[in-house]
């Protein structure tokens, strides 16, 4: 198994795709105007809380205030508002939590109005990224994750990821953490410690508590709200999270970012150091890796697969539903029991990849094939289980019930992806007016070309959709070729998935676009 992560960079924007060999399995985006993402931590104050949803909303500076539950306060809270209370004023200059007094756990069944008051200041962590109308969801129960480690203030337990399968490893782990834990402080160890050195565990301690020192250095006389605490870049995050011995190659299309890459990689995997490469080609990098393809054959609301099959993926306001469908493809097994469980099968897997790519949260309805045997029903949950192991959003997955339907929930942190991959019929009448159709975009592209050679280019690129590339280029001869004859200038035509039927654009020698 080879794994990709490709990352092409844009002036307030950056995609990740992550491939699995070379197949597109999560899409990611960082955007500039992202204040608010997951694990960012704000120094903020209680708007009001509202005793008959137990809980409170605050202002983190959103447009909309950021609802805090009271489940997601943690049982430490009134240590932690202790705490923020003596930082902001400068009456605490130790942030080590060595010396400081913890106060009694919070009743976990108790209500909001006893713990928190409005105007109140407090720390709070985005857990929950801003979706459609409502505003981000945010914790209390602090966390800084690192590469091995996540440390939580204001806690004393040592927990071990439970993907980490060895009862002996597990109990080194915890053996090691708790002999390196700073006091006052709690670690949860993350499934990529399983193996490690103290050495290694201890200094991803140290850079956490490091983090944990200058974010308490902001809270002296901090205005409300402030970010204290940023998340770390997406590249980064994306590496310490998924990052193993199985990526092959990071292909990075910006000088500047793919330094910034190697040097995370040069502290958390020195040996891979070298699979970063910087993309330098004429072509985009996600048409050079086929991503731009893969994403528009993804995204639709029909998804084609091997043999035939398919699904449709339906969106709803409470849950989303995905139908299996066998299609047209012929029958080469024995029965008809067979045929459903080899096409749920297949469907299972891409199931799989769809609810990473698209990032689908909260309910999910499976409507598979029907199967009569018990045995095909157990074969097809245990496949889906195994093929969503990679997985690292929370989720559940229930056995078929009697009508065959596989239920899931998912976490949701952040909008679920959701990519427009139709485009308007170029022969319709749109506003009352018509839009040209696709055979007379190559007579403009013609009087284009005529204008351009005219200013005495010496080397023309054209980009245009790749059905319109074809049309230029195929047959004899063909039109690129009557071009040649008529201005006897040879033009590069490069075919680009990511563009609409009647977009092209002319580039010169360097690159640069040709208005």
């Amino acid at each position: 198994m080879e794994k990709e992560l490709i990352i092409r960079s844009s002036s307030d924007i950056v995609d990740f795709a992550l491939l699995k060999d070379g197949k597109l399995i999560e899409l990611h985006k960082e955007e500039e105007s992202n204040k608010f993402a997951v694990g960012d931590i704000f120094i903020a104050k209680v708007r009001k809380t509202v005793p008959g949803l137990n809980a409170a909303f605050v202002n983190v500076g959103y447009e909309k205030d950021a609802f805090l539950h009271y489940h997601d306060m943690g049982p430490q809270c009134a240590s932690l508002l202790k705490f923020v209370k003596n930082v902001s004023t400068g009456k605490m200059r130790d942030y080590s939590l060595k010396n400081f007094p913890f106060e009694k756990d919070i009743d976990k069944n108790g209500k909001i109005a006893d713990v928190l008051k409005s105007n109140q200041s407090i720390l709070v962590q985005v857990v929950k990224e801003p979706i459609s109308t409502k505003g981000p969801r945010i914790s209390s129960e602090l966390s800084i994750a690192g590469r091995y480690t996540v440390l939580v203030p204001f806690s004393n337990r040592i927990s071990i990821s439970q993907k980490i399968e060895s009862a002996e490893e597990k109990e080194r782990l915890k053996r090691l953490v708790k002999s390196i834990t700073p006091k006052g402080f709690g670690v949860i160890v993350r499934t990529v410690a399983d193996g490690k050195k103290v050495a290694d565990l201890d200094k991803d301690l140290q850079n956490s508590l490091e983090k944990w020192n200058n974010m308490c250095k902001k809270l002296y006389k901090a205005h409300h709200p402030t970010k204290v605490m940023s998340e770390m870049n997406k590249a980064s995050s994306i590496l310490r999270d998924i990052f193993n011995d199985n990526f092959t190659s990071i292909v990075v299309d910006d000088d500047v970012l793919c330094v910034s890459i190697k040097d995370y990689l040069h502290e958390i995997a020195p040996h891979k150091e070298n699979i970063v490469k910087y993309f330098k080609n004429g072509i985009p990098i996600f048409e050079k890796y086929g991503i731009e393809r893969q994403i528009k054959t993804s995204f639709g609301r029909t998804v084609s697969m091997a043999r035939g099959a398919y699904l449709i993926i339906e969106h709803t306001e409470a849950l989303h539903v995905i139908d299996v469908n066998s299609g047209n493809r012929s029958n080469k097994e024995k029965n008809q029991e067979d045929t459903a469980l080899e096409v749920n099968l297949i469907s299972a897997t891409e199931i799989a990849r769809q609810l990473r790519l698209r990032d689908m949260g909260g309910i999910i309805v499976i409507d598979f094939i029907d199967m009569n045997r018990a045995e095909n029903r157990k074969k097809l949950y245990n496949h889906l289980r195994d093929e969503m192991q990679d997985d690292k959003a929370k989720h559940k997955i229930l056995p078929p019930s009697k009508f065959g339907l596989v239920q899931i929930t998912r976490q949701r942190v952040r909008p679920e992806r959701n990519i427009k991959t139709q485009e308007e019929n170029p022969d319709a009448v749109l506003n009352g007016e018509e839009i040209e159709a696709p055979i007379k975009i190559i007579q403009k592209i013609g009087m284009d070309l005529e204008r351009i050679f005219k200013k005495d280019y010496k080397k023309i690129t054209l980009n245009a959709h790749p059905f319109i590339a074809a049309f230029l280029t195929k047959g004899f001869p063909s039109i690129r070729t009557k071009w040649f004859m008529e201005y006897k200038k040879w033009v590069k035509i490069i075919p680009r998935d990511a563009y609409t039927y009647l977009e092209y654009h002319f580039f010169d020698k360097n690159g640069k676009e040709i208005k």
